[in-house]
Order: structure tokens, then C-alpha cells, then sequence
């Protein structure tokens, strides 16, 4: 098992910037995938972005169109945490954002993610 908690939401203007934290516990791993997925009101959840290893102390990220080059992810094992940076951030960022955890596999699907945090909102104010 593994336990995922986000914090760092909050609401913020159009053009700032805010860095979500999720910390995990348990059965924890440098392979296992780590990724962003958020849900806006009266929408499905989408992919934001997730990172996986790629041996060594190599990891590759994957972004979602809507997000490349404003938001960045990062991870530090020992502390058994993964960052998300946003910057410019638009009113269309607004939603829950939800720290999810794979431990086979990694990809743009929420389905592939075995754990899921509780989410944390990020609202941003035009």
C-alpha cells in the first residue's frame, strides 16, 4: 500500500505561480510512476503529467499539451516527495489536483495508477 498526500493549493491570480507537494508512505519506490492529474467542475479527470524512471538517477516526464512549458515536475526520493512547479498559471488550471502513484506502469491513462491521493485545489482568479 501506499499512502499519497498533497498540499499546496490555494488560490492565486491569473500569471502566478504555485508548487503542489505530494508526499508519499508506505510501499514506496524510486521506479514506481509518479504523476498530475486534476479535475475541473462537471469535467472528467485529465492528465496533467507523470514521471517515471528510466534507471539510474535518470527520470523522464511526460506533459500534457496544456501545461508544457508552465508546469514542471520533480521528485526527491529521500524524501519520498514529488513537486509540482506551475507557473503562468490560467483561470483554466482551476481544479482538484490529484497526486497518483503506478507501480507497473506509467502513461497519460488514470487507469494505469494503483494509489491516489485526496486531492488538493488550486484556483486560479482571472
Amino acid at each position: 500500500q501506499v499512502q499519497l498526500v498533497e498540499s499546496g493549493g490555494g488560490l492565486v491570480q491569473a500569471g502566478g505561480s504555485l508548487r503542489l507537494s505530494c508526499a508519499a508512505s508506505g510501499r514506496t519506490s524510486r521506479s514506481y510512476a509518479m504523476g498530475w492529474f486534476r479535475q475541473a467542475p462537471g469535467k472528467e479527470r485529465e492528465f496533467v503529467v507523470t514521471t517515471r524512471w528510466s534507471g539510474g538517477n535518470t527520470y523522464t516526464a511526460l506533459y500534457a499539451d496544456s501545461v508544457k512549458d508552465r508546469f514542471t515536475i520533480s521528485r526527491d526520493n529521500a524524501k519520498n516527495t514529488v513537486y509540482l512547479q506551475m507557473n503562468s498559471l490560467k483561470p483554466e488550471d482551476t481544479a482538484v489536483y490529484y497526486c497518483a502513484s503506478s507501480t507497473y506502469s506509467s502513461g497519460s491513462k488514470a487507469a494505469l495508477y494503483d494509489y491516489w491521493g485526496q486531492g488538493t485545489q488550486v484556483t486560479v482568479s482571472s
